[in-house]
């Protein structure tokens, strides 16, 4: 019999209650071994990089390992290699311009337009 969407609601609450006590346990037990190593080794707050003056020192110790990049430097503009005498350029690059399209379907060949 498969289950409505009340019980499944229901179990979802029940299973976050169970993993909230699970994880209050077990971070008890990380938080007791820590104060463990603490007392034993005698560290202070300091040590840990705990303080504002360690962590001012600390981030000085251990640098971001990302870079930022400089800026991109402006690029000229590419020289035309192409123009029909009118004031109509192509650079070679990208969709021809309906102005060469429309020549070379009247018969013209792209050489005709070579800047020189």
């Amino acid at each position: 019999m498969t289950k409505s969407y009340a019980q499944i609601v229901k179990q979802i609450k029940a299973l976050e209650a169970e993993a909230e006590k699970a994880r209050r346990t077990e971070i008890d037990g990380v938080i007791t071994r820590i104060r463990e190593a603490i007392q034993f080794y005698n560290l202070s707050a300091a040590d840990l990089g705990l303080t504002a003056k360690a962590k001012a020192e600390g981030a000085k110790a251990f640098p971001a390992k990302r870079k930022k990049r400089k800026a991109a430097a402006p690029k000229a503009p590419a020289a035309a290699k192409y123009a029909d005498g009118q004031g109509n350029t192509w650079v070679g690059r990208g969709k021809r311009p309906q102005w060469l399209r429309d020549a070379l379907a009247a018969g013209k060949q792209l050489a005709d337009f070579a800047v020189k």
